[in-house]
């Protein structure tokens, strides 16, 4: 078990004054069974005319503001309290052939819930080749655990991780492709993957903690979002979390924010601007420190 101090800020800078902004975010960790929060607090500066907190359709804590101050810097900072436990999963649920783990035709009390998740999605497209590389994973009577942890390793053995090589937008076409991407496109390739064999798995965001170096001290800020994926098991009713991007299965290092069908839904930030501005830069510092240091460094 640990407890985590999470900060992560968003910062919007612009060349011209900004009339209006409409906004979306998507930065609160959410209670689960295996992930209390103490507390959490977010702010907008400029100060919104209109902010209101709700719960989004998969149960994601979601924030919609308005600022109509004329602006040229918008920040929207986020600070949290969470103690996480790695999940556990019954052996049973793990060990289910994964054709029998498909939530069409199931008998499980949340099969209906899970049956939105085997299907594509915008950003998880069943491109030509997901359906073959999933497939030697994916061996008939396979356990679904097993047959998950494979695909995760396979992604981690064949891809390689390169921040230069896909933009947000880039599609499981060109990361199959070019063998190469970031935490989020690997997640969105293990989604098609199982997808397309009919199997439901939902994008996962939140945070790793990290650990810097050895010798080294912690970077304030130079942490970032994350990206996983996690595995329906209709045994245990649960969902069994892997990361490609580190070949593991998510631990207590985890900090879960939201989930949906793929980063569409859960985005830390979206929205629109209205303004004569050409230009416009954005500046992301995340930082997940265990509790102790926190304190201290606050002190």
């Amino acid at each position: 078990m640990m407890r985590y101090r999470v900060f992560h800020r968003t910062t919007y800078t612009y060349n011209d004054d900004v009339r209006d902004s409409l906004g979306v975010y998507h930065m609160t960790p959410r209670p689960l069974p295996w992930q209390d929060v103490a507390t959490t607090a977010a702010s907008v500066d400029p100060e919104p005319v209109d902010l209101d907190r709700d719960t989004d359709v998969y149960g994601n804590a979601v924030t919609y503001f308005q600022v109509t101050a004329k602006h040229r810097r918008l920040q929207i900072e986020a600070n949290s309290d969470v103690t996480v436990r790695a999940p556990q999963y019954d052996p049973q649920a793990l060990a289910r052939p994964w054709e029998t783990s498909r939530p069409h035709g199931s008998a499980a009390s949340d099969a209906w819930l899970a049956t939105e998740f085997a299907l594509e999605s915008a950003r998880a497209v069943h491109a030509e080749g997901v359906f073959a590389y999933a497939a030697a994973s994916l061996l008939p009577g396979r356990p679904v655990g097993e047959a998950a942890d494979d695909l995760m390793h396979r992604i981690f053995r064949d891809f390689r991780y390169d921040s230069t090589a896909t933009t947000v937008t880039s599609s499981v076409a060109h990361v199959l492709e070019q063998r190469a991407g970031v935490c989020q496109d690997f997640a969105h390739l293990a989604l098609a993957c199982l997808r397309s064999h009919g199997v439901a798995a939902r994008y996962v965001s939140g945070y790793l903690a990290t650990q810097p170096p050895p010798g080294k001290e912690r970077v304030f800020g130079a942490d970032a979002s994350h990206a996983w994926l996690a595995v329906w098991l209709p045994e245990q009713d649960a969902w069994l979390a892997i990361d490609p991007t580190n070949d593991q299965r998510a631990n207590d290092r985890y900090v879960t924010v939201a989930w949906g069908r793929d980063y569409a839904d859960v985005s830390p930030m979206r929205g629109i601007i209205f303004t004569d501005a050409t230009s416009s830069t954005l500046r992301v510092s995340v930082d997940v420190a265990p509790w102790q240091e926190a304190a201290t460094r606050s002190l």
